[in-house]
């Protein structure tokens, strides 16, 4: 199993406090069912924070030809229209994902093209279920200029317990919806605001992996 850049310093430094803790743990305390215990939790906490940081890569096996693909894994929490007023400044669907601490966190980019813009937002905390935590809360925006010309605004949002987004996208680059897009650490979501006209293929409820779930396809250009 990979594991992500952004988890190895933290997942060396848990590894040495959980083992020092440990060693205490059994040096000190006689009673020998404390330390097991110490020892049993310090491992199941080292084990979800490592699946928190595991890195897959992904193959898009299906039809490129204007698709739109989730940017994470998780669960659609939101598909509606709505009124993006930051860059696009026209009514667009909105199509969000909230990821849990169980889920891959790495982002995916949802479309093919070119990225028009990367702009990083301080903020609040909220719950990233709220719908206001897509405006209010920390969050980088990310434009990209896809294939048949259409731009796509896609959003990373932190949450109650995310405090860092990391976005590696860069203006003028190249992306591919096998690339990542950046990272959000400890549970966020991700919006994607599509044109009115794009065909959606989730509903709200429904399970997503980045990278490989067709969320829409776009229309065909004029």
């Amino acid at each position: 199993m990979k594991i992500h850049r952004e988890g190895t310093n933290i997942l060396v430094i848990l590894f040495a406090m959980l083992t020092v803790i440990c060693l205490l743990a059994w040096m000190f305390i006689g009673q020998r069912l404390i330390p097991a215990i110490f020892t049993g939790v310090s491992a199941i906490l080292f084990l979800l924070v490592l699946n928190f940081f595991r890195s897959p890569h992904r193959n898009f096996r299906g039809n490129r030809d204007r698709v739109v693909v989730s940017s994470v894994d998780g669960t659609v929490v939101a598909l509606e229209k709505t009124f993006e007023s930051e860059y696009l400044k026209r009514d667009v669907i909105q199509l969000s994902v909230f990821m849990s601490v169980f889920n891959v966190h790495a982002n995916w980019f949802p479309v093919d093209g070119t990225v028009e813009l990367v702009r990083h937002h301080s903020g609040r905390f909220m719950s990233a279920y709220l719908p206001k935590s897509s405006t209010e809360n920390e969050r980088s925006t990310v434009v990209i200029r896809a294939e048949n010309g259409q731009d796509i605004l896609v959003r990373q949002v932190a949450g109650a317990v995310a405090r860092r987004i990391v976005t590696y996208a860069e203006p003028g680059e190249k992306c591919s919806i096998e690339d990542h897009m950046g990272f959000i650490k400890f549970g966020s979501r991700v919006d994607i605001y599509l044109p009115l006209d794009t065909e959606i293929f989730v509903k709200i409820g429904d399970k997503t992996v980045g990278g490989i779930t067709e969320v829409g396809r776009l229309a065909p250009t004029k």
